[in-house]
């Protein structure tokens, strides 16, 4: 029995592993980091003969796809989760306060973020309009910042998947 529960583990182990590798070489594609991603794969495809062996050699036992099962939905979860913990790229962030004399672009711009602002007409009136752009792994920040700052305001992010011009270009990796 202690057997079979350390083989089911191990399976477990290795498709978490794989499916988690999985996950990221497909999120560096996306980004257009290709060598990283090709590096990834290699490793990946690896982990992965080695537990396609496992339960093939061992497809007698339901308990073993289970585990099959269980690892590569662990995978996926925690596959998510780095990608999340390391927030490659960058995110736009559309702000929209319903105050038009306010110093909040040039209080962002303190802070070191890139902001477009300009106003706009609103159902109930004039509104100030604020695009800005910020590394993912800053955007909670960015979130507290204006919480702060505009408590009220209508907050809308999104990726942007090229970028062409302005100051930030220079701050970028080549990649984009």
């Amino acid at each position: 029995m202690e057997d079979i529960m350390k083989l089911i583990l191990i399976i477990i182990g290795i498709n978490v592993v794989y499916v988690s590798m999985c996950t990221l070489r497909m999120i560096f594609v996306i980004k257009g980091q290709r060598i990283l991603a090709s590096i990834l794969s290699v490793v990946e495809i690896f982990v992965y003969m080695m537990g396609l062996r496992i339960v093939l050699k061992n497809l007698d036992n339901y308990w073993n796809l289970a585990a099959y099962c269980i690892g590569y939905g662990l995978g996926v979860y925690i596959g998510s989760r780095i990608e999340e913990y390391i927030a490659l790229g960058y995110v736009t962030v559309q702000v929209t306060v319903d105050c038009v004399e306010t110093e909040i672009p040039s209080k962002l711009r303190e802070y070191g973020y890139g902001v477009t602002s300009w106003l706009a007409d609103g159902k109930d009136g004039p509104r100030l309009m604020m695009q800005v752009l910020a590394k993912r792994s800053n955007e909670r920040q960015l979130i507290d910042i204006l919480d702060k700052l505009c408590p009220k305001a209508f907050v809308v992010s999104y990726e942007p998947k090229n970028f062409k011009g302005g100051f930030w270009i220079k701050r970028m990796p080549k990649s984009f």
